[in-house]
């Protein structure tokens, strides 16, 4: 994998490498090399790991030869979690420096993964008293029609992503009794009107799917000692046509608000399976360029 991005030759025996192809590839891969190494601390290596290391963002951090930012580490039951690459560790870094914190972009970024991670981080440090996941209840693209059970059982389906990444770092059996006692609360955005959330680390997925009116009651529910992420990819809206995206209008509202962040990231920031990476790129050009055509076809009409 290593040979295939850097387009260099690796020869080894044993703990000796040898690296042959341009000097500024031959670089790169040492240090990443070393960085791998560093990271296993007697854990074997995994395709993922090697992956990871390998996204363009990182990469051209090496190439650059531009100094490495201090580490940052998430604890939780099931071991410690490492934000990859210099996007996800800035986005970690921001949310514990400020209260009000936005992930902007493509599927498979680590966004809400991270936001979890540090939700979970801050419970095992009992900075928060408790975990609260919102998000929008809004089918993408297909209508479900009528859910039953109760409330939890009916927003369930919506709120499977941060289920899976909670299970992952506390335990199944250890979540459903965080659940019961309603220290991890789980709530459609619509029940969020008139609460105020203190103490709390408040989790806000899919938020590209609010409206201009939700995403405005949302971030003025925050309370003291709380922290807020709200995660979303402005490109995946499923709201009826003609509504706007409380996420695209938040941006702009908010860009220059101190105390709130904003981490975008690009599809060079993927890190699950190398083909998602190109298929978000794959998305981005031809939308650009039917963009392009449509404002082409509409200057010629004007002509």
């Amino acid at each position: 994998m290593i040979e295939q991005r850097l387009t260099i030759e690796i020869r080894n025996r044993g703990n000796q490498f040898e690296l042959i192809g341009e000097p500024k590839h031959t670089t790169s891969a040492e240090n990443l090399l070393r960085r791998l190494y560093r990271e296993t601390k007697g854990t074997e290596l995994s395709p993922d790991m090697v992956h990871l290391f390998l996204q363009e963002s990182a990469v051209e951090q090496l190439d650059n030869h531009s100094p490495a930012e201090p580490s940052v580490a998430l604890r939780t039951k099931k071991g410690m979690i490492r934000p990859r690459g210099l996007n996800q560790l800035r986005y970690v870094k921001e949310i514990l420096g400020n209260d009000i914190n936005f992930g902007i972009g493509p599927a498979g970024t680590g966004k809400t993964y991270l936001a979890v991670a540090c939700a979970v981080d801050a419970l095992e440090r009992e900075q928060i008293r408790r975990i609260l996941l919102v998000r929008p209840a809004v089918e993408a693209g297909e209508k479900l029609g009528f859910l039953p059970g109760d409330l939890s059982q009916k927003i369930d389906p919506y709120l499977r992503p941060l289920y899976d990444a909670l299970y992952e770092m506390l335990g199944f059996e250890y979540v459903a009794k965080l659940i019961e006692r309603q220290v991890i609360e789980v709530a459609p955005l619509a029940y969020m009107r008139g609460r105020t959330l203190n103490n709390s680390f408040i989790i806000l997925d899919e938020s590209q799917n609010t409206t201009v009116e939700q995403m405005k009651m949302f971030l003025t529910r925050i309370g003291f000692g709380s922290t807020a992420v709200i995660t979303g990819d402005i490109t995946q809206v499923d709201l009826p046509r003609g509504t706007k995206s409380g996420l695209h209008h938040v941006i702009e509202v908010l860009k220059d608000v101190p105390g709130i962040s904003f981490t975008h990231f690009q599809p060079k920031d993927v890190v699950r399976h190398p083909l998602v990476q190109r298929i978000v790129e794959a998305y981005e050009r031809f939308e650009t360029k039917a963009a392009d055509d449509a404002a082409a076809k509409d200057s010629r009409r004007d002509a």
